[in-house]
């Protein structure tokens, strides 16, 4: 491993880091989305101006739409150029003394941006905002998982530029980060948010509804920013669709034709799949053996050929042999009466299951006519129960 470049405001040349004055971040968490937006204030303390770029690291699954930068209480704001072109305009600004700005993504590794801020007027204060979207992960338990990551905290490249420089980043003693962090978040769940927890210490939950599907939090005063803040939202049903409108931009504020001034819908779906392992475990088999006296007629014409039922046994001396340990299961056999082994299902282990072996073997084609329907009738009027019940019948003809 290797240091890379530190992230934060930095001079051109020498990698000096430009004094960091105060960090303000607004989240917003919709669902599974976050809308962040941090603004980070830098001042320039020599008495020349300087030249800077701006590094910070982002998560693959987050993107950049806005990037403004404030100096000498003029605003410059970030606009999408083709690279060649954006770095020409930038040159030519920079040529003239003007204030200019350059966004890009890092060659080495796709999350890390750099923008190049250019000229820091001397004794000034420059605040750089950036938004950005993310989608966030929900945890085993189900709580929806935000992570704002410290990004003015060492960090480090792997030789091998296909590692995520993320992967490592130490942190640095409390009493060498001379600024502090605000931040505020807000949180909005069509189906209720039942409680809101964080790694740091932060404000009780206000609800701004009645019926508490919006809420807010806000950071403890003082905080220092030397971890990554996390917070954990648990939904009151994080399962269900979830539906998010975000109305377009003013017309006057974008290009004519421009899809950013239409509303866009997003339609959040999180399905709640259950384990194969724990269904099979805590399932409930239900084989239903032909025991009707067609049953004994030969299964092909030529002489010595195993009688119907003989193969059907086979089959289901398989699929007994097969069931995981854990689950439970019963044997009908039918004609024009039934029987079952058991007088309800029982838990499969290697005793019942030789048991229930043995008792295939004893089956004879000796009920008479074909009615499939009383044991049906019999197996589904036992109400229904936690276990995910499964009916299959060995047969070796159409009944």
């Amino acid at each position: 491993m290797m240091p890379a470049p530190r992230c934060g405001l930095l001079l051109v040349g020498s990698r000096t880091a430009v004094p960091l004055k105060g960090i303000s971040v607004d989240v917003q968490v919709k669902g599974f989305v976050s809308d962040v937006s941090a603004t980070l204030k830098y001042k320039n303390e020599e008495e020349k101006a300087l030249e800077a770029i701006f590094v910070f690291p982002m998560d693959e699954d987050s993107a950049v739409y806005s990037f403004e930068a404030t100096i000498e209480g003029k605003t410059i704001v970030a606009d999408l150029q083709e690279k060649k072109q954006a770095h020409k305009t930038y040159d030519d600004a920079i040529h003239l003394g003007r204030q200019a700005f350059l966004l890009e993504e890092n060659e080495d590794s796709s999350d890390v941006f750099t923008c190049s801020v250019g000229n820091l007027p001397p004794s000034q204060v420059t605040e750089v905002t950036i938004k950005y979207v993310q989608e966030l992960p929900v945890e085993a338990d189900g709580a929806v998982r935000f992570v704002l990551p410290s990004i003015l905290n060492p960090r480090y490249t792997a030789t091998d530029h296909n590692l995520s420089v993320t992967a490592s980043r130490p942190l640095v003693p409390i009493g060498d980060i001379p600024y502090t962090l605000s931040l505020s978040a807000h949180f909005q769940s069509a189906y209720g948010i039942a409680k809101i927890v964080s790694n740091c210490d932060i404000s009780p939950v206000e609800y701004t509804d009645p019926d508490k599907t919006a809420a807010k939090v806000s950071l403890g005063e003082g905080h220092k920013f030397d971890r990554d803040v996390e917070l954990l939202t648990y939904y009151t049903e994080v399962y269900r669709p979830f539906v998010a409108v975000e109305v377009g931009l003013s017309p006057e504020l974008v290009a004519p034709g421009s899809f950013m001034s239409d509303p866009v819908v997003m339609l959040s779906l999180f399905p709640n799949f259950l384990n194969p392992q724990e269904e099979v475990t805590m399932g409930e088999f239900i084989f239903l053996m032909d025991q009707s006296g067609s049953m004994s007629c030969p299964m092909r014409s030529e002489l010595g050929a195993p009688q119907r039922i003989e193969s059907a046994k086979e089959t289901l001396i398989l699929l007994l042999k097969s069931l995981p340990l854990g689950c439970y299961f019963n044997i009908f056999g039918f004609g024009s009466h039934f029987a079952s082994f058991f007088t309800e299902s029982i838990e499969y282990t290697q005793e019942s299951m030789e048991e229930a072996v043995k008792k295939v073997t004893e089956m004879r084609a000796v009920f008479g006519g074909t009615e499939i329907l009383l044991p049906l009738m019999k197996i589904y009027s036992t109400g229904k129960t936690e276990r995910p019940r499964q009916v299959s019948a060995a047969l070796t003809r159409v009944v």
